[in-house]
């Protein structure tokens, strides 16, 4: 049997050229390389490769750069593992980049969507507006019946707010445009406050429904956007 210590083949193999040198050194009547001291400390802990059966060395000598060739595969294997976490940390983050670039860009287009359509949709709702007869077109009466007044109102107002509108007209004067607020002096169709304030829309603002009406839409328009804007807020507050 071998006397290796129990160290290990590494130890026996790392000792095992430069014993051997030695060896061979000394066989050819020369110094040996190494210095005495270190030898003797390195041979106090070590069996020669030369104390070795001869059967037995190329045993040895292969345990040996099997234990190197094992310790150089788990360094490869760490540095792959540590290549490949490496790459997939960097991977996750271009992810993460792209998945917020597209996330970003969704947002915006949806946001330039958002606005075209609103854009469209008031470009509509004034082409409607235009396209509604103006209170000028209507002859002016001495008088005129709640129908008369509603049939006016239903060619004035674009026909999506006209419901709306007549909500409003309905809950305030019941379509009467000669309705005065006893308390307040509120005046016609809308009860504006005071009543001459839709001298801005026509001078017979007290007795032509068209001119009220034609008041009425301006002021719902400017101050709510609509006439179902101006509803929207009745309804929450019983007045606009």
């Amino acid at each position: 049997m071998s006397r290796i210590s129990v160290r290990g083949f590494a130890v026996a193999s790392a000792t095992a050229v430069t014993t051997v040198g030695a060896v061979v050194g000394v066989a050819a009547g020369g110094a040996p390389a190494a210095d005495d001291n270190n030898f003797e400390a390195a041979a106090a802990d070590t069996t020669l490769l030369a104390d070795i059966p001869a059967g037995q060395q190329a045993q040895v000598q292969t345990a040996s750069l099997t234990q190197q060739a094992d310790a150089q595969a788990s360094a490869a294997d760490a540095a792959a593992k540590k290549s490949a976490e490496e790459s997939a940390r960097l991977q996750a983050a271009k992810d993460a980049k792209s998945k917020k670039a597209a996330a970003e860009a969704k947002a915006e287009a949806d946001r330039k969507a958002a606005e075209q359509k609103k854009k469209e949709k008031e470009e509509a709702e004034r082409a409607s507006r235009s396209a509604v007869r103006d209170a000028s077109s209507f002859t002016a009466q001495g008088s005129y019946t709640v129908a008369q007044v509603k049939a006016m109102a239903r060619q004035m107002v674009p026909a999506d707010q006209f419901q709306c509108f007549s909500n409003i007209v309905n809950h305030e004067s019941t379509w009467n445009y000669r309705a005065v607020n006893p308390s307040s002096g509120a005046y016609g169709l809308m009860q504006a406050l005071p009543g001459h304030k839709m001298s801005s829309a026509g001078a017979d603002w007290q007795t032509n429904p068209a001119t009220q009406i034609k008041w009425g839409l301006s002021y719902m328009d400017s101050r709510y956007g609509s006439p179902c804007g101006a509803w929207s807020f009745w309804q929450a507050n019983n007045w606009y």
